[in-house]
């Protein structure tokens, strides 16, 4: 079993620190190219949104748990935080019909996580948000 796992302020300065972290996994576990470029953007739009909203007026930390069976057949990224809570999933897809100009501002960018990844999970537990995604290699 690979589990890796980082902790850091969740603050955007942090985020190239994550996405280093998760390619060095990725590249351990022979991800194919295709996959490893959808994780990337998952794991930029999901700290982002951590570092931006989690913590607000204060920081606190965000940990990303890489974890895959080996020979992995998918890949299992968590993230947890101590922000407020928050579902992510809770609200409805933006409406990707309209253009630029008509579509509200916000939920894009977990609407492409969602469709790139082949699971997204949210669960609130033991004082943390918990968001798992998971890639079929």
């Amino acid at each position: 079993m690979f589990r890796r796992e980082i902790t850091a302020e969740a603050v955007m300065e942090n985020l190239g620190t994550v996405l280093a972290f998760v390619e060095d996994c990725l590249e351990e576990l022979g991800a194919p190219p295709r996959a490893q470029v959808q994780i990337t953007m998952a794991v930029d739009e999901l700290f982002t949104n951590i570092a931006s909203y989690a913590y607000p007026g204060r920081t606190g930390t965000a940990t990303v748990r890489v974890e895959a069976d080996e020979p992995p057949s998918a890949v299992a990224l968590t993230f947890l935080d101590g922000g407020i809570p928050y579902d992510p999933l809770s609200h409805a897809d933006p409406d990707v019909t309209l253009s630029a100009e008509e579509r509200p501002i916000g939920g894009l960018g977990i609407y492409m996580v969602k469709k790139t990844m082949d699971e997204v999970v949210y669960a609130y537990r033991d004082g943390k948000n918990v968001l798992t995604i998971r890639k079929y290699l």
